[in-house]
């Protein structure tokens, strides 16, 4: 892998990329803070099409905003989902009277941040839901049974359909099956001679010269398998399509083609691939299709479409557009027809340029959605802050600070080690906020609600997770001292911290066993709900945390790594459990000191 860079760090990097994006093309603007890049010619009366994710990935998801696809794309860090706070300041800069659909690639980080901002929007009352896009057909069925397929580059034939079909004013309930259908009707599988390169990270591992990794995400995860030594192109593309195509592969054949159907190719370059070598390995996939598998597709679209950063790979994905028109009950061509529907979006291919003309109707709906964003609310009720709070939040701050190096070490050996820089911008954030605390502290309720902001605003799984069950411990804590008049003592705490930790299960399916920070907040919960004793309930956690390094991970990007590749990962502790239990430690501290 190539590890030099321009740019010495990834600090500021994105900024930069948005603004000349938005620069050079008019029809499209950007709200800097929240990094989120919007359409400014998207109409009130048709169906918002945002999606998002982690930066890293252009053209993915900025280039592809537009008219006939989508009407905003929210950017996180590199490789780390943009928070719940962005995707709702997504929502507000694209008002729709028909509603607002939330495509998402199927990545924990993704999934529970914007699966909050849903939760939120419809409190709002906004008319909001989700659309989960996973193809990725490298993993079986067995493998992935708990965390779905992933979602890789066949999301933009979904973006491009649900974009056409919102500006051909479909409605919204219609719009959202053509996007369901994407993971029944698509199918993707990549491969890579090497893994990205982040810039200012150290570099985990290299593939060998003489090898390629079948099955490569896009996040730095390990792929499948590796083949060795390295095969011809032909071979590499028959193995991918087997895994895409072949009937007989119960565990994999997740899309039926038929000798009728209208098929579309997208053959998509992780970014580090030349335009030369990228068009004649199209072309070999379209000659084994039409040789070995009797497929010749309607529609095919190639280029640099979905990268990872620099990464030296390329994925196929096919689509079954007469699938696809059965189950909506519409002829082939109608849905051919929302394909090759124009976009100004500029990295979709052949695109063409228009004139724009802005929407004044959503500029004003726009400028109102911000306004009322903006403004305060009332959280002045409720119990004081406990002076011993302060002092424990900043040593367990502290704790998080000094373990950064060895979490970011952990994550570096299942992914892409963005786990450490979360949890030191999570800390920091609330170290920031503490430190800017008047002399007489506001009162607990609204203190909890700005810490939740300051985790809000780190993407990655585990800030969703966190902020999830930050915000909700801070409503069942109103609910008890409030509405309930109970008093702030540790029954009352022990009570809504069970109470948060109930309705953080309705977001992720992760439990105990499955080598996720749930390893480490399950039982301390439950622990301190049982024992009313913070400290036995910390040592439980900090042993639960230990544990989780003799176990299998179930979830997040370390369950794609293969068989083969797992056995010298497994003697260290999940990063985010460990994580956890520093940071109770830390805490506890805190309160005794």
């Amino acid at each position: 892998m190539s590890r030099r860079h321009f740019f010495a760090s990834p600090e500021g990097v994105v900024v930069n990329m948005l603004n000349s994006l938005v620069t050079r093309n008019a029809h499209m603007a950007l709200d800097e803070p929240n990094r989120v890049v919007y359409s400014l010619t998207h109409p009130p009366n048709q169906v918002t099409i945002i999606s998002g994710g982690g930066s890293g990935h252009e053209p993915a998801w900025s280039g592809f905003v537009g008219d006939g696809m989508l009407s905003a794309a929210v950017c996180g860090d590199i490789f780390a989902s943009p928070s719940t706070k962005q995707i709702m300041a997504g929502i507000r800069n694209v008002p729709s009277n028909e509603g607002v659909i939330l495509c998402i690639t199927n990545y924990t980080g993704d999934m529970l941040h914007f699966g909050l901002a849903r939760e939120k929007g419809q409190a709002l009352g906004y008319k909001v839901d989700v659309v989960c896009m996973a193809e990725d057909a490298s993993l079986g069925r067995k493998k992935s049974e708990k965390v779905g397929r992933r979602g890789l580059a066949g999301n933009l034939l979904v973006i491009k359909l649900t974009g056409a079909a919102s500006a051909k004013n479909w409605t919204f309930e219609k719009v959202k099956k053509l996007g369901d259908l994407g993971n029944s009707q698509l199918v993707t599988i990549g491969t890579s001679l090497d893994h990205c390169h982040v810039p200012g990270r150290e570099a985990f591992e290299q593939v060998a010269d003489d090898s390629c990794v079948l099955g490569m995400g896009i996040h730095n995860e390990p792929g499948l398998k590796t083949i060795s030594p390295m095969p011809s192109a032909e071979d590499i593309i028959k193995e991918m399509l087997k895994y895409l195509l072949d009937p007989s592969d119960s565990d994999r054949a997740f899309v039926e083609f038929k000798p009728e159907d209208e098929v579309v190719m997208l053959v998509n370059n992780f970014g580090g691939l030349s335009g030369l070598e990228l068009e004649a390995l199209v072309n070999v996939s379209l000659t084994v299709l039409k040789r070995d598998w009797k497929i010749v597709p309607t529609r095919i679209y190639a280029g640099i479409l979905e990268t990872s950063l620099n990464g030296q790979g390329f994925s196929i994905t096919l689509g079954n557009m007469s699938g696809m028109a059965r189950a909506m009950d519409l002829k082939d061509a109608e849905i051919i027809d929302l394909l090759d529907a124009p976009t100004n979006a500029p990295a979709w291919p052949k695109n063409g340029y228009a004139a724009v003309q802005e929407s004044k109707e959503t500029a004003e709906l726009r400028k109102k959605a911000n306004a009322a964003a903006a403004e305060s609310t009332d959280a002045s009720k409720g119990p004081a802050t406990p002076s011993s709070l302060i002092p424990a939040l900043r040593k367990a701050c502290n704790a998080g600070l000094e373990a950064e190096p060895t979490i970011t070490q952990y994550d570096l050996q299942m992914g892409d080690g963005d786990c450490g820089e979360a949890v030191a911008g999570v800390c920091k954030s609330i170290l920031g906020n503490i430190d800017s605390l008047p002399s007489e502290l506001p009162p607990l309720l609204t203190l909890l609600d700005s810490i939740g902001e300051n985790v809000e605003d780190v993407g990655g799984s585990l800030g969703a997770i966190l902020s999830i069950l930050v915000t909700a411990f801070t409503n069942a804590l109103h609910e008890n001292t409030i509405k309930a008049s109970k008093p702030l003592d540790i029954s009352t705490v022990a009570d809504s911290a069970l109470k948060a930790l109930e309705n953080l299960k309705n977001y992720t399916s992760a439990r105990e066993g499955d080598r996720t920070v749930m390893d480490v907040l399950i039982p301390f919960v439950e622990s301190l709900a049982r024992t009313k004793d913070l400290k036995e309930s910390v040592k439980v956690a900090q042993e639960k945390a230990d544990s989780t390094k003799d176990m299998k991970a179930k979830f997040g990007r370390a369950t794609y790594v293969g068989d083969e590749m797992g056995s010298e990962r497994s003697a260290i502790p999940d990063p985010g459990a460990y994580a956890a239990g520093v940071w109770l430690g830390g805490l506890v501290e805190g309160f005794e000191g």
